[in-house]
């Protein structure tokens, strides 16, 4: 059906192409009679000519199969039928002629009509796409810039922590000291003041360790390789899952936005490995080859089930974690792949390099 309105548009291009093709095809049906009179005898030339008109009167309009038709009855006149026989046999010719004609001058307007709508669906269908990729264009950089906005939020909350109420509470923790040194002399009073001093230091220890995991300085300062031994001694002694890390000793430095992927990645792994995985082993392993950087984080617990496995394999509705771990990669250009066995579970991501700029070690 696509072919047959695809050659009808064509030969409806032009009024010229038309009466040519009707022309063509009429006097080719007459060359083909002298091969079909050696089967059918004298009274047959209709048996070429007229499928001609009927394929002029389908694809050529109510002009052209009329000049097909006269063509076919003047050659037949003249050159093939017998004068005897010519007036009842030019007649039927005719007559059949003309119902063909108007018959396929129907089926042809009615083809117009098609084609005119399928013209119109495809626009439709052209814009309406255009203003899909339009919007799932500005939905990707909604996401970007939310991320973004994300990091640097996290990044000053984290300063405010350490620059404020971490000096406000250095500054008790001393004044406190000295009330407890005056009034030493007042055991049950001391001894309260101790436990007060104790729970501000202790406090002080958690407001500076959730600034540093908020946005931890050395990210920044000393890049992705002290930051992560950082965070993985913490969190192992937190957690008590032993962590291995395996990371070059001559890692360069990344662009600030591939290293804080990088590390919200290996970040959000080890706190999936913790809450789900009930295993006391993990690995990170972080390489980079002269194509792109690989991360792999791989833990020994209970695995996923396989229609979680499923689900993940096909974009479905992930964790917000995972999902922001897709959408922080694929900014970069990179991907993220999730592999469960059974035995385990392995979360390996990859950023072209093309996507990471160095930059000189602080």
């Amino acid at each position: 059906m696509a072919t047959k309105t695809s050659l009808f548009a064509r030969i409806s291009q032009n009024v010229w192409i038309r009466y040519a093709l009707a022309f063509s095809v009429t006097a080719i049906a007459l060359l083909m009679h002298h091969v079909i009179t050696l089967f059918l005898g004298d009274y047959t030339p209709f048996v070429a000519l007229f499928p001609a008109v009927a394929f002029s009167a389908m694809y050529c309009g109510v002009g052209p199969s009329i000049l097909s038709a006269m063509l076919a009855l003047l050659a037949a006149k003249f050159w093939f039928i017998p004068v005897t026989h010519s007036s009842q046999v030019l007649s039927e010719f005719l007559v059949a002629s003309a119902v063909v004609i108007a018959l396929g001058e129907a089926l042809r307007r009615h083809q117009v009509r098609l084609l005119k709508a399928q013209g119109e669906l495809e626009e439709r269908v052209t814009e309406r796409t255009a203003e899909l990729n339009v919007a799932n264009q500005g939905l990707r950089h909604l996401s970007a810039r939310l991320l973004q906005m994300q990091d640097d939020e996290r990044r000053r909350i984290a300063r405010e922590l350490h620059d404020s109420v971490g000096q406000t509470l250095a500054a008790l923790t001393m004044n406190l000291t000295a009330v407890r040194t005056d009034i030493e002399r007042l055991r049950k009073t001391a001894g309260a003041l101790a436990d007060s001093e104790a729970l501000v230091e202790e406090m002080t220890r958690e407001v500076r360790t959730i600034s540093h995991l908020l946005h931890p300085p050395l990210l920044d300062e000393a890049g992705l390789a002290s930051a992560l031994r950082w965070y993985i001694e913490g969190f192992a002694q937190r957690s008590q899952i032993q962590v291995v890390l395996d990371l070059p000793d001559d890692f360069e430095r990344l662009s600030q936005e591939s290293e804080t992927t990088i590390f919200r990645m290996v970040q959000e792994s080890l706190t999936n490995i913790h809450r789900h995985s009930g295993s006391k082993l993990a690995k990170v392993r972080i390489s980079r080859s002269e194509g792109d950087v690989r991360v792999e984080v791989e833990d020994r617990g209970k695995g996923m089930t396989p229609e979680k496995q499923v689900e993940l394999a096909s974009a479905g509705t992930p964790g917000v974690g995972i999902r922001g771990m897709r959408e922080r990669l694929r900014q970069l250009g990179g991907n993220l792949e999730v592999r469960s066995d059974g035995k385990g579970t392995i979360v390996v991501a990859h950023l072209p390099v093309t996507s990471v700029s160095t930059t000189a070690a602080a």
